[in-house]
């Protein structure tokens, strides 16, 4: 560009130009340049924006906006990588830096790096699986790489999950092997019982099914349940109690929520109908 400038004034002034100008030039173009970088940053953020909005508005499901969140975080990140990526070589080119060399040190040191970095490309390559399987999306409660907590930051280097506690976990991508999303369309709240054998097991039920239909007028609760609770029956025999089990089909990533308050409610009507919980076995 700066060439192409200088050409077109000698042309007409029919003479060289001084260093002052050229420079000028020079700076122009730079300026110019990240003028232009900037406004295509500007307005690929507003397209995204507007394709945000226009997707949110066609799938209203909660579900499918976490995915849209996650995507358009990966989306922002690659474009202001690769529009950063040129407006810098242009302005090394503007003021008189080749690029040539650097790019042919860059590819030699890429592949010297390449081999102490594969870990670093097996991150990304399955950071960018998992976006294109929509594995994993942002307020998702998920087991991965040997951590547990909800998803709050989705990278094609790693995710970002937060615990119970509240202790942060940023786990690489490339050592997640499998999944576990327990955020997906429904989960269940299951329950295991400890009952003393000298308990009536009809009398046990009819009690698990009063305490169920009370807890599902719980307005803190109605809405997290799907379906009335299903008892399982008697799961396992112990030496000093049997196990019953049972659970609610609820929302996505309610489930300990759910089973923490159904066992509150469940212990107020055992103690009124004299139910006896064993002590666990030491």
């Amino acid at each position: 560009m700066k060439e192409f400038v200088e050409h077109f004034l000698v042309a007409h002034l029919g003479t060289a130009l001084p260093v002052w100008a050229s420079s000028l030039i020079s700076l122009t173009n730079v300026f110019l340049i990240l003028a232009i970088a900037w406004g295509l940053l500007s307005f690929s953020g507003r397209l995204i924006r507007v394709l945000e909005k226009g997707w949110a508005a066609r799938h209203p499901n909660p579900e499918e906006r976490k995915r849209l969140e996650t995507l358009t975080r990966v989306v922002r990140y690659i474009t202001s990588v690769v529009v950063g990526a040129v407006a810098i070589m242009l302005v090394l080119a503007e003021i008189g830096i080749s690029i040539a060399p650097i790019l042919a040190t860059a590819g030699v040191a890429g592949l010297a790096v390449g081999f102490g970095a594969q870990s670093l490309v097996k991150d990304y390559f399955t950071g960018f699986v998992m976006l294109l399987e929509d594995q994993i999306r942002v307020g998702d409660l998920v087991e991965a790489g040997g951590k547990s907590g909800t998803v709050e930051e989705v990278t094609l280097r790693y995710i970002r999950l937060r615990d119970l506690e509240g202790a942060v976990h940023f786990v690489p991508n490339g050592v997640i092997a499998t999944v576990t999303n327990r955020s997906r369309e429904f989960s269940f709240a299951m329950m295991d019982l400890r009952i003393s054998y000298q308990s009536d097991l009809d009398q046990v039920y009819k009690a698990i099914r009063e305490a169920a239909e009370v807890f599902a007028r719980d307005p803190e609760y109605a809405a997290r349940l799907l379906q009335p609770i299903e008892i399982m029956g008697v799961d396992q025999w112990h030496d000093s109690h049997q196990t019953v089990r049972c659970r609610f089909k609820v929302q996505p990533s309610e489930q300990q929520a759910v089973k923490r308050g159904f066992l509150k409610c469940l212990k107020q009507h055992f103690d009124a109908q004299g139910i006896r919980i064993p002590a666990k076995e030491s």
